[in-house]
């Protein structure tokens, strides 16, 4: 079995927001490979299903995005699963609107969510980065993550999430660049401002 995760905070309010990428995209997979219903356990949402040849457990969470790996951590011991089985799929300030990246192990580059997840399953499983843009002033980070995604925004994530479920088998398959560079063709980044671009940290 293969563990498909997103990244979120539970809860109405919440559910729009640029920091729930992952709960969104993890919804839309549901939707569109008819896993089977949502239930309550390991302090997550949890679903069976298959896409191709490979099982399948969709994961959401519900300790709140800083507490992802607690959550996670209980599921991968009721399955006797290793982290490397786990792909967690997230959102990324320091990429610009509709980049993505997939990338095994490595740091936290600061995200608390990860941070979480290192610290109860180790570095070797896959992120799925999928970039939101910088504000440009730190200061302004938490009210541009917590704050629902735009119509614009709308208009380079709708046609993402319909390419990672179009790429999936790929990435399940372990290709992981050839997953990633189905995403990005069948649904290209938008062009940026380059002031932006230089007030990031970089896209990689």
């Amino acid at each position: 079995m293969l563990i498909l995760s997103g990244q979120g905070n539970p809860g109405d309010r919440y559910a729009k927001n640029r920091h729930n990428a992952g709960f969104l995209l993890v919804d839309a997979l549901h939707e569109r490979f008819r896993f089977g219903p949502w239930r309550s356990k390991f302090e997550s949402q949890i679903s069976e299903g298959t896409v191709g040849r490979h099982k399948v457990l969709l994961v959401k969470p519900q300790t709140f995005y800083n507490e992802t790996g607690r959550a996670l951590s209980k599921v991968l011991q009721f399955y006797k699963l290793p982290a490397h089985d786990v792909t967690v799929f997230y959102d990324e300030i320091d990429l610009a609107p509709g980049r993505l990246r997939v990338k095994r192990g490595g740091g936290h580059s600061g995200n608390n969510g990860i941070r979480s997840m290192m610290a109860h399953l180790g570095e070797d499983f896959r992120r799925i980065r999928i970039g939101i843009g910088h504000p440009g002033d730190k200061s302004m980070v938490m009210p541009h993550v917590l704050s629902d995604f735009s119509k614009t925004d709308l208009e380079w994530f709708t046609p993402m999430v319909t390419a990672i479920g179009d790429a999936l088998p790929f990435l399940l398959d372990g290709d992981d660049e050839r997953f990633q560079t189905e995403v990005l063709r069948l649904a290209p980044a938008p062009k940026h401002d380059p002031k932006q671009t230089a007030r990031r940290t970089g896209d990689d």
